[in-house]
């Protein structure tokens, strides 16, 4: 059974490269648009072991807000931040939580998530 990842981006075209990637790394990607999404799958998928998420993005909380909702409610989930807006600084990042800036680098976030997924 491969390993489940909820990716979160609202942008389209991000999103299907986002998934692109998670597949290339031989795991399972769960799609959200926001966080709302992405806790609704949360709640109702079991077995999701990460998280990939934008920053940026519409909806009542941004990436880093539900990286930490994630940390606080499921701690063995595994977090991948990515954003080409801002770099968090170490403290906004949740405990394990790993920042990757747009445009990232597929082969580095590949190797992260399967790392992630061992």
């Amino acid at each position: 059974m491969k390993t489940k990842v909820v990716v979160v981006e609202d942008e389209a075209l991000l999103l299907m490269m986002a998934v692109g990637i998670v597949e290339d790394a031989g795991l399972e990607a769960l799609e959200a648009h926001n966080a709302d999404e992405a806790l609704m799958l949360l709640e109702s998928v079991p077995g999701i072991r990460i998280l990939f998420t934008d920053i940026d993005m519409p909806g009542s909380m941004d990436g880093l807000k539900l990286a930490k909702a994630v940390r606080n409610r499921w701690p063995p989930i595994e977090i991948i931040i990515v954003s080409g807006m801002k770099q968090p600084d170490k403290d906004e990042l949740p405990e394990r939580g790993i920042f990757f800036p747009k445009p990232y680098d597929s082969r580095q976030l590949c190797d992260a998530l399967v790392r992630m997924a061992a």
